[in-house]
């Protein structure tokens, strides 16, 4: 569990969040707080807010807590990242099928670093859907089950 990160417990406080932040890159961290790579997540997490404050607002989000959004945004895998932008979802290619969330841990703060930066350039020049800076060994690898197909 990070205690320094601000929990969103409830829709409307996801709500507010998404629409309320502005020309700032909102990321909502989708887990649970006895998971052991949720907590190796928040981790990085926590120790990039300071640095990121001027381009990211970062929020935890527990999965049991929020069931509209965990499965408006089918979070079968936890942690899911899942970024924003004035409002609007932005999307992610990491070279896989899904662009919507980034699924399990970053390996470094680096990497959360830069994704946060080239994601806040992206939005500012109004594009909805950025090229992932990771290193592609850097990406967890899942099979994504896609139901109805």
């Amino acid at each position: 569990m990070s205690l320094f990160l601000p929990k969103l417990t409830c829709k409307k406080d996801i709500d507010e969040v998404i629409k309320g932040v502005a020309e700032k890159v909102v990321v909502l961290r989708f887990g649970r707080d006895e998971d052991s790579i949720c907590l190796h997540l928040d981790e990085i997490l926590s120790k990039t807010a300071h640095d990121l404050s001027n381009m990211a607002s970062i929020y935890i989000v527990d999965v049991d807590k929020s069931p509209v959004y965990t499965r408006y945004f089918d979070i079968s895998y936890i942690p899911s990242t899942v970024f924003f932008f004035n409002g609007q979802h932005m999307k992610v290619d990491y070279g896989s099928p899904d662009h919507t969330k980034f699924i399990g841990s970053f390996k470094t703060k680096q990497d959360f670093m830069d994704l946060i930066e080239v994601i806040y350039r992206g939005a500012m020049r109004g594009k909805m859907i950025v090229q992932s800076p990771i290193d592609p060994q850097n990406i967890p690898k899942f099979d994504l089950l896609y139901h109805g197909i």
